[in-house]
């Protein structure tokens, strides 16, 4: 599923590693951990002049064409101020502006308010979520962004392409010969209705992948709970690592495009905490190169994950 080429340096050794699939690319140094850039989270939990906060939300986001805002539980889902897909809608997940730790049923809501919000774009849907200011975030309150347009996105496009290429090629999904391969591997999470696993050519540190049995968003009403379940056990994780920022996206096929190849998965990766710095973990190999630098094998991610488990 991946090649490593791995070569020793003074300081130890360096990987490249190339997924099969796609030919995405990343390169990982075990030894610029030692850096210790990321300290204790700087963050700020002053509600004033927040509009995801109750008092200024109905007042501050935009409503829907009727209206209306779509309520989901606690959760709030309305359209971007400031679109940049064909269909963008923002969902608070909370009231509270920072929560010390997310509500399974909060989270779930969101999450299926944000689908319920999509749910009528005929295009490519994504679900994604920056958590705090290092991740992206514009606004500290926590929320999901919905997206969805005619085109996937780079990355959905690589694996959905790919993805029908491998299932004509071989008859059979590459997500299930994936999942199978990775089952008896170091880099194993845990599995029930969705599989998560550290993928092994991350996109960025410690990033994690839950796998599901369907393609796209109108298949993922059942699978909302799970999903949550396995997101928040992922996020525990990285706290309990020391890390509190982090970005994450659940990709999905086209309407009416299930089992041509694709499933959908979600992905996780850890950001730098918050710092008075500004200091970010993204600079010119990312952006530019697009082939990330990342500080933890995957293996030992897993290793990790089951001992603080």
């Amino acid at each position: 599923m991946f090649t490593t080429h791995e070569i020793r340096t003074e300081r130890g050794v360096l990987q490249y590693r190339r997924e099969s699939l796609t030919g995405l690319r990343c390169r990982i140094s075990p030894v610029r951990v030692e850096r210790q850039i990321d300290t204790a989270p700087v963050m700020s939990d002053s509600r004033e002049g927040c509009p995801f906060c109750p008092g200024a939300i109905e007042t501050s986001t935009p409503t829907f064409e009727d209206g209306s805002r779509l309520r989901c539980g606690e959760s709030v889902t309305f359209p971007n101020l400031y679109p940049f897909a064909e269909r963008h809608v923002v969902t608070v997940i909370t009231p509270d502006h920072a929560p010390g730790r997310f509500d399974r049923r909060c989270l779930a809501d969101a999450i299926s308010g944000t689908a319920k919000a999509l749910s009528r774009s005929p295009g490519y849907a994504s679900i994604n979520w920056n958590y705090l200011p290092s991740a992206g975030a514009s606004i500290v309150h926590p929320h999901l962004q919905g997206i969805a347009d005619a085109k996937p996105t780079r990355l959905a496009d690589l694996y959905i392409t790919a993805g029908r290429r491998y299932l004509a090629d071989h008859g059979r999904l590459y997500w299930e010969d994936l999942v199978e391969s990775e089952r008896c591997s170091e880099r194993l999470f845990f599995e029930d209705e969705i599989f998560w696993s550290a993928n092994p050519v991350p996109l960025g540190e410690r990033e994690v992948r839950g796998f599901l049995p369907i393609s796209t968003l109108a298949e993922l009403e059942p699978y909302i709970e799970p999903l949550t379940d396995g997101i928040l056990r992922v996020i525990d994780f990285y706290r309990s690592l020391g890390t509190h920022a982090f970005n994450a996206s659940i990709f999905f096929d086209a309407p009416g495009k299930a089992g041509r190849g694709h499933r959908a998965f979600c992905s996780l990766i850890a950001r730098l905490n918050p710092n008075s710095l500004s200091m970010c973990d993204s600079a010119f190999m990312e952006r530019l190169h697009l082939e990330p630098v990342v500080l933890t094998l995957p293996e030992a991610l897993g290793a990790l994950f089951r001992e603080k488990n």
